[in-house]
C-alpha cells in the first residue's frame, strides 16, 4: 500500500516475492561486481607503481653490484702487489718461500648448480659475495704472513746488529789473518787477527753491539779488550794503551771502547784484531763490509 500524503488515494500494489528476491539478488550482484572491478582496477594501478619501483631498485642494485665488483677486482690487483712485495722481501733476507698451493688456501672447485635458477642480480650478489669471502679470506692469511716476515726481520736486524761488520779502527793493515811469518822469530806461525797500525791514541770502536766481558793485560796481547756479541761471535782487541769500555758494559756499533797502544808482544803502535764465533777464529775480513 502506497499512501501520498494526506489528501491522496491510497494505493495497493501487489509484488511477488520472487521479484522482491530476483531485485535483491541483482542489487547484490551489481554492488559486487562493482566492488570487484574496483578492487581489480585498483590492484592493477598499485600492481603497476610497485613493479616499477622494484624494477628501479633492480636496476640500482644492478649497478651497485656492478660497482662492487670493479672495486673487488681493484682490492685483488692491490692483493697481488702485496703478495709479490712479501715474495720480493722473502727473497731479498732469504726467508722460507710460501708455495702457490698453500696461498690459494683451497679455493676453487665446480660452479654451483643453484646459480642457473637464478635471476641476473641474483648471480651479481652470489658471485660477490663468494669474492669478498675468498679476499677476506686470502687477507687473513697474508696478514699472518708478513706477521711471520716482521718476526724473522726483525730477529735479523737484531743478528745483524750484533755481527761485526767495520773496521774497529783507522790505519793501514800490516798483518792479515792465516799462516805469517812471526816479526820477532821469522818463522811462519798461525795469526789469527788482523793488525791495523796507526799513531798511538787513535780510537778504536766496537763493529758490532755487544756486552764488554774481559778488560785487563793478558800475556802477548798486552792490554785487550773482550766482547761477547751473542750468536756465537766474540771479538778480541790488543796492544792497547788506554781502554775506556769497563766490563759488563753494553756497547753499540761504533762506541769508542779503546786507544790504539804498543803493550804486549808488538814492534809498533798498532790493533791486533780478532773475530770467533762459536770457539772458532775465523778472518774478520770476511765480516767486514765497509772500506778501511
Amino acid at each position: 500500500m502506497v499512501v501520498p500524503d494526506s489528501q491522496g488515494i491510497a494505493r495497493q500494489i501487489s509484488v511477488p516475492v520472487a521479484l522482491l528476491y530476483s531485485a535483491v539478488l541483482f542489487i547484490l550482484i551489481v554492488l559486487f561486481v562493482g566492488f570487484f572491478f574496483a578492487a581489480q582496477y585498483f590492484s592493477h594501478r598499485v600492481s603497476e607503481v610497485e613493479v616499477q619501483k622494484l624494477r628501479t631498485e633492480n636496476e640500482r642494485l644492478h649497478d651497485k653490484y656492478e660497482q662492487m665488483r670493479w672495486d673487488l677486482a681493484e682490492v685483488d690487483s692491490r692483493y697481488k702487489d702485496l703478495v709479490n712485495k712479501e715474495i720480493a722481501i722473502r727473497t731479498i733476507f732469504d726467508l722460507p718461500e710460501i708455495s702457490t698451493e698453500e696461498r690459494q688456501l683451497g679455493i676453487g672447485g665446480p660452479e654451483s648448480k643453484t646459480l642457473a635458477v637464478m635471476s641476473t642480480n641474483e648471480k651479481f650478489a652470489f658471485k660477490t659475495e663468494q669474492e669478498v669471502d675468498r679476499l677476506l679470506r686470502l687477507s687473513t692469511f697474508e696478514i699472518e704472513k708478513y706477521a711471520e716476515v716482521e718476526q724473522d726481520l726483525t730477529g735479523l736486524k737484531d743478528r745483524l746488529a750484533h755481527t761485526p761488520s767495520i773496521w774497529p779502527v783507522k790505519g793501514w793493515l800490516s798483518r792479515g789473518f792465516g799462516m805469517k811469518h812471526d816479526p820477532f822469530t821469522g818463522y811462519k806461525q798461525m795469526h789469527r787477527g788482523l793488525d791495523i797500525a796507526n799513531r798511538v791514541g787513535t780510537p778504536i770502536m766496537a763493529p758490532a753491539d755487544g756486552r764488554v766481558t774481559q778488560v785487563g793485560t793478558v800475556g802477548n796481547m798486552g792490554k785487550m779488550i773482550t766482547i761477547d756479541h751473542g750468536y756465537g761471535f766474540v771479538t778480541r782487541y790488543g796492544h792497547l794503551s788506554t781502554t775506556i769500555a769497563k766490563r759488563g758494559d753494553r756497547v753499540k756499533r761504533g762506541d769508542v771502547i779503546a786507544m790504539m797502544g804498543s803493550t804486549g808482544y808488538s814492534t809498533g803502535p798498532h790493533l791486533h784484531y780478532e773475530v770467533w764465533r762459536n770457539g772458532k777464529a775465523l778472518n774478520p775480513m770476511s765480516f767486514i763490509l765497509n772500506e778501511l
